[in-house]
């Protein structure tokens, strides 16, 4: 057998492979071959994952603010428009402060980062008994360190996707 033979033979044995899977998406179709997609998977558009690694599911806070910046409003932006394409979930959206100041302090300033992201996705059509907000304040670190850099990534409101209120 020359190359171009043993080519033509591995191709229709794929063929044949592809065809005797009962699965549509082997041959390329939608969401088929190596792009599949795996139901629940970062690359399933309806999953948890999906929404956590592709949409982004936090924002970011600069010292003591609770103002959303600019990028803050585009991914919660892009978190609505996820959540009104899938209105079988709801939401905790959790708010976070760095170390710094008082339990106190930090406890009322991760309710306002909660309550200011809550309230954007609200304005943007989200219906408001599908999301709850709790204050981590400074308890839950993602980063534990005493340098700006570790401290801004703990400046934060997380969406958590608390379930799905279908069966």
């Amino acid at each position: 057998m020359n190359v171009l033979s043993k080519i033509a033979a591995l191709g229709a044995l794929a063929l044949v492979t592809a065809c005797s899977n009962n699965d549509p998406s082997a041959l390329g179709g939608a969401g088929g071959g190596s792009g599949s997609i795996v139901p629940g998977s970062p690359n399933d558009p309806r999953s948890p994952a999906y929404f956590q690694q592709a949409v982004g599911d936090r924002v970011l806070f600069a010292v003591d603010q609770s103002t959303l910046s600019s990028e803050a409003q585009s991914i919660l932006q892009g978190q609505a428009d996820w959540l009104l394409a899938n209105t079988d979930y709801t939401a905790t959206i959790e708010g976070h402060a760095d170390e710094q100041g008082t339990r106190e302090y930090n406890l009322a300033l991760g309710a306002r980062r909660a309550n200011a992201a809550r309230e954007f996705l609200i304005s943007r059509g989200v219906a408001g008994n599908r999301l709850q907000t709790v204050s981590y304040g400074k308890e839950r670190p993602i980063e534990i360190c005493s340098t700006e850099e570790c401290y801004s990534k703990n400046r934060r409101a997380v969406t958590v996707l608390t379930g799905s209120t279908a069966g």
